[in-house]
């Protein structure tokens, strides 16, 4: 369900037990997202206030977030006007996703001060507003202009006005009744969860449509039924609102792979302190990591796939220059038979074609002149094309070696990339790739959303912190390379010299290393363990959906990198093959 005004006044039920708590930290890690450390009790809690269109919301939280070394604007006015203050109330009106945090303290000359802080959870409309003792406005988040009548102005120095809702109020509803003729006003055409939430403040489509799901028999139910039905659940809810019997209840969407929640009425004894506000914490943090996942990784693969593209059109352009170098001879052979030929015509006269003998063949064949030029002309441009054509085959051919080792570790980082399972992994990938030529101008474009990332490097030290793929097979310790960095880093420093390195032939996929415990061990290998190490290799392949894929396997010591090439990419002697 969406973070309305149940779960709002719910959330707030729960933080009225922090009044008196102290406000000693404040922290802004980003554009949408208030930080503010409390202290009650000898305890520190986090409160996280997120204005994100999406993921609005108010609660405790346990999940610590970077923060920017300079912090702006809006988290210093917070901090001027609200650290060492304590927190006396916080509380909702009605059904409104307004929150109201009532903060007081005293000033330098020991006079009482009080601050109001209001945090609108209303999507894109969402904000945080700091008020003084009189209402007025001293900074928000976001500074609105009332440039239409559907907004109000949210500047400094302007006084702050509440919300206005055309909507009714459900607390103020005293039977079934009263709540049935307000929906009645309403067509019947539009759906219960739309018409509830259309006309009722606070209560989202989808909470209605969470009820609908777990009334049992709706199918015999007429429609004033299951109206009923909907109205004593959310006055049960209403009603537990300022005790601990609530809880949420996790559930899977229908033909999606997105999980969602409603509340539920519980026993007390199931719930812990702030066991919604840790809920709520965990659900939305999960949330964000998968969204910041999916995103950072398409934004990557798009910039990859585009630079791919560009060196598919060289190849091809090349392709094309190479199959003109084809007819060379041929043009050579043209300005040799021209010249060969003078005597027969004269040199003077402008043709379009000669027709001459072909001692290369004993046949006649037909040259095409430029009727422009004399046939002394004809035959130096011959000449200097096969020249130019010759001198182009050279570099061409060279163009189009390297342009497929590009090509071959554009094509290894997007297999890369498309199995990434963490944002850490990205972020890894990324190093690897903005350290490339081919990626001149990447690190301009994407270096901001991953500047405050920090993590070991890879060095020649071996107890340095890597974190390849790890299983265990009869006994023995198999490691697996997530990226070509790591896979290098893998192979050619961690790796022992008498380890066994696996690789699946022409496909990309991961460096695997069945690590050996001595020299030893090399006569006790198994061809079964050599063959599930192999379906291991494959499995961490682009050939893992593939059948009878070869896979070649080699001791570590005939592993070797050549030299300037790119990461993971290797060379290697006295292999083996197995078909998997």
């Amino acid at each position: 369900m969406a973070f309305d005004g149940i779960v709002t006044k719910a959330i707030c039920s729960e933080l009225s037990n922090l009044s008196g708590a102290r406000v000693d930290k404040i922290f802004q890690p980003n554009k949408n997202t208030i930080n503010i450390g409390l202290y009650i009790n000898g305890k520190n809690y986090l409160l996280n206030i997120c204005i994100d269109a999406t993921n609005c919301r108010i609660n405790l939280s346990t999940h610590s977030s970077l923060n920017p070394q300079v912090a702006p604007n809006f988290c210093m006015v917070l901090r001027k006007n609200l650290l060492g203050l304590h927190l006396k109330s916080i509380f909702t009106i009605d059904l409104e996703r307004v929150v109201i945090m009532e903060f007081e303290g005293f000033d330098d000359v020991d006079d009482v001060i009080s601050k109001k802080l209001i945090i609108e959870l209303m999507g894109k409309h969402s904000n945080i507003i700091l008020l003084d003792e009189q209402q007025i406005i001293i900074d928000s988040l976001r500074h609105i202009k009332q440039n239409t009548e559907e907004f109000r102005e949210l500047l400094p120095h302007t006084r702050y006005t509440f919300p206005k809702t055309e909507k009714s109020n459900l607390l103020e509803l005293t039977s079934f009744e009263s709540f049935y003729s307000l929906l009645c006003k309403t067509s019947e055409n539009i759906s219960i969860p739309e018409l509830i939430s259309s006309t009722f403040n606070g209560i989202s489509k989808s909470f209605i449509e969470d009820i609908i799901e777990n009334i049992e028999e709706i199918s015999n139910l007429n429609r004033q039924e299951i109206l009923k039905k909907i109205y004593e659940y959310i006055c049960n809810i209403i009603a537990s609102l300022d005790t601990s019997y609530l809880s949420f209840k996790v559930i899977d969407k229908e033909n999606s792979n997105k999980q969602d929640y409603y509340l539920i009425n519980t026993s007390p004894s199931q719930n812990k302190p702030y066991s919604l506000n840790f809920f709520i914490d965990d659900f939305y943090y999960e949330k964000e990591k998968t969204s910041a996942f999916k995103n950072e990784r398409n934004t990557l693969l798009k910039y990859i796939l585009n630079v791919l593209k560009k060196y598919s059109k060289r190849l091809s352009n090349i392709e094309e220059k190479l199959k003109e170098c084809e007819n060379m001879e041929l043009y050579r052979i043209y300005g040799e038979l021209i010249t060969a030929n003078l005597y027969q015509f004269d040199n003077m006269e402008k043709q379009k074609e000669i027709t001459v003998f072909n001692y290369y063949n004993n046949e006649n064949i037909t040259i095409p002149l430029d009727s422009r030029y004399n046939l002394n002309t004809n035959a130096k441009h011959y000449f200097k094309k096969y020249n130019k054509l010759k001198n182009a085959l050279e570099i061409v051919g060279k163009q189009k070696e390297d342009t497929e080792k590009e090509l071959d570790y554009l094509q290894s980082v997007v297999y890369e990339l498309e199995n990434t399972s963490s944002i850490e992994e990205i972020y890894e990938i990324f190093d690897e790739i903005s350290e490339s030529s081919i990626f001149q101008d990447l690190g301009n474009k994407n270096k901001v959303s991953i500047k405050n990332l920090k993590k070991s490097k890879l060095t020649k030290n071996k107890n340095v912190s890597f974190n390849p793929i790890k299983y265990i097979i009869d006994g023995y310790t198999v490691l697996v390379g997530r990226n070509n960095k790591e896979n290098d880093y893998l192979t050619l420093k961690y790796a022992h010299k008498f380890d066994i390195w696996f690789h699946t032939k022409d496909f990309h996929g991961s460096h695997t290393i069945l690590q050996l415990k001595n020299i030893n061990d090399l006569n006790n290998i198994s061809d079964t363990l050599i063959s599930k190490v192999a379906k291991l290799t494959v499995m961490h392949s682009k050939a893992k959906n593939s059948s009878n894929v070869p896979v070649d396997y080699c001791q570590v010591r005939y592993v070797k990198k050549p030299s300037g090439s790119k990461p993971g990419m290797v060379i290697y002697t006295n292999y083996k093959t197995i078909y998997i």
